[in-house]
């Protein structure tokens, strides 16, 4: 069958993509399932479903029910990126390739009759979907433990944290410096009586000295030109004993991601962070890296909880 331009830059597009071909290059070996693929390549659950999604239209992989779980395996009946693919594949050999066969044929030997869905996945069940069981919701039940207050939310976007912390605090107050986000927030938040919005930049904010419980400061550091000037003037506005909370990347070198998202410095390391909290006159009690990307560039995020002391 001959091909117009279209279709030919469609096929092309669809075998440029570096995971589509590793996920080609596993399927070729073994039927495998998402949880499986997710385990052997590192890649999010939601992106391995998508290229298994476009790959199953293109009629390269094809999948298979067994036991319940559904396995995907290279189809016999491709068409014309069948033939594109076997062109590639005889000059294919990569380090990276390599590596995912061998981690493959780990979690092919792995496999037992007769385990749980919990049993399958002991020791990386984080990486692995189960309905209702996501982060989200972990964050809500637990943030039920809490009684927060009067909150500041910095930065706060169009309203996500402060949808979760509004039915546990006397008050928060978002502050943004773009217009546009906070109608979005006001949209999100409308029915929420204890909710005020403020337009401000966090290095001149409004507030009076003592005037919150907490304080969040949830990666609102990365648009911060003098993240230290930005610690020094939100610690005062903390009451004895009140507490700031950070989320922060951790320091990086990655230009184009910095550009991608308006950031305007590269991330603060740990020490770092902790040195300007305690220039800001507040008690550090946890400064450290909590989590890692799973995928490059393996951005890492630096948690930290300081107090304003109470004498």
């Amino acid at each position: 069958m001959k091909l117009s331009i279209e279709q030919s830059s469609e096929l092309s597009r669809l075998l440029a993509d570096p995971s589509r071909l590793r996920l080609l290059l596993l399927l070729e070996l073994h039927a495998l399932s998402i949880a499986e693929l997710t385990e052997i390549t590192g890649l999010a659950q939601s992106r391995v479903s998508t290229h298994l999604a476009r790959l199953k239209r293109a009629r390269l992989v094809q999948d298979q029910r067994t036991g319940g779980a559904a396995l995907y395996a290279l189809s016999g009946d491709g068409g014309e990126a069948a033939e594109l693919w076997s062109l590639l594949r005889e000059r294919l050999d990569d380090p990276q390739a390599r590596l995912d066969r061998e981690r493959a044929d780990e979690v092919v030997r792995a496999r037992k009759s007769g385990q749980t869905w919990a049993e399958s996945v002991a020791g990386r069940m984080e990486l692995h979907y189960s309905p209702g069981r996501t982060w989200e919701a972990t964050a809500r039940a637990l943030i039920g433990l809490l009684s927060l207050g009067d909150v500041l939310d910095l930065a706060s976007g169009d309203g996500v944290l402060a949808e979760l912390l509004a039915g546990h605090a006397r008050s928060v107050t978002c502050v943004d410096i773009s217009a546009k986000v906070l109608a979005a927030a006001r949209k999100r938040l409308g029915t929420h009586q204890n909710v005020s919005f403020c337009r401000a930049d966090m290095s001149a904010l409004p507030f009076a000295a003592a005037h919150f419980d907490h304080v969040f400061l949830m990666h609102a550091l990365s648009y911060a030109a003098q993240p230290d000037a930005v610690l020094a003037a939100v610690a005062p506005m903390l009451r004895p004993g009140g507490r700031l909370v950070i989320a922060s990347l951790n320091a990086h070198r990655h230009e184009v991601a910095r550009e991608a998202y308006d950031h305007v410095n590269f991330g603060l390391s740990a020490a770092a962070l902790r040195q300007g909290l305690e220039q800001a006159g507040l008690t550090v009690e946890f400064c450290d890296i909590t989590s890692r990307d799973p995928r490059p560039p393996y951005f890492e995020v630096v948690t930290a909880l300081a107090q304003r002391p109470l004498g």
